[in-house]
């Protein structure tokens, strides 16, 4: 009597760890650019969330205000006026995990400028690197 052994032989294994092994190098690189160019459209969502809310405090107080915790804490000069917190949950972070660049300026167009630098975390750059919100213009 003869045994039959079924199964897959190593060569047939290979080539399909081969196959596996060239579609996660095609596929890869397009998945991983689509994770950076997401992070970017979450920024300026972020930043025109927090604009929102910058300008709902500058009606409710007259002036932005200097810090973006303002928007969750009322500053003591203003309590007779603050209507928050104006924001639901604490001041978010930019995708990258670094905190937005806020300034109170009268001369900028906002009346502020808001900005995230980015994934490279520094100031300019461009592509993923470039600075994203309102940002300060250069003389």
């Amino acid at each position: 009597m003869k045994k039959h052994y079924s199964g897959f032989t190593m060569i047939e294994l290979l080539v399909v760890l081969v196959i596996l092994g060239l579609l996660a190098g095609l596929v890869g690189p397009q998945f991983f650019g689509k994770v950076d160019s997401s992070k970017v459209r979450t920024a300026e969502t972020q930043v025109k969330m927090l604009k929102m809310a910058l300008q709902t405090y500058r009606l409710d107080v007259g002036q932005y205000p200097d810090n973006l915790e303002a928007l969750r804490t009322a500053p003591a000069d203003v309590k007779g006026y603050w209507d928050g917190p104006y924001l639901d949950e604490s001041v978010p972070v930019d995708p990258w995990n670094t905190p937005y660049v806020y300034e109170k300026d009268t001369s900028a167009d906002q009346g502020f400028y808001l900005y995230s630098y980015g994934a490279d975390s520094a100031p300019g750059g461009e592509e993923l690197n470039a600075d994203i919100g309102y940002v300060p213009q250069e003389s």
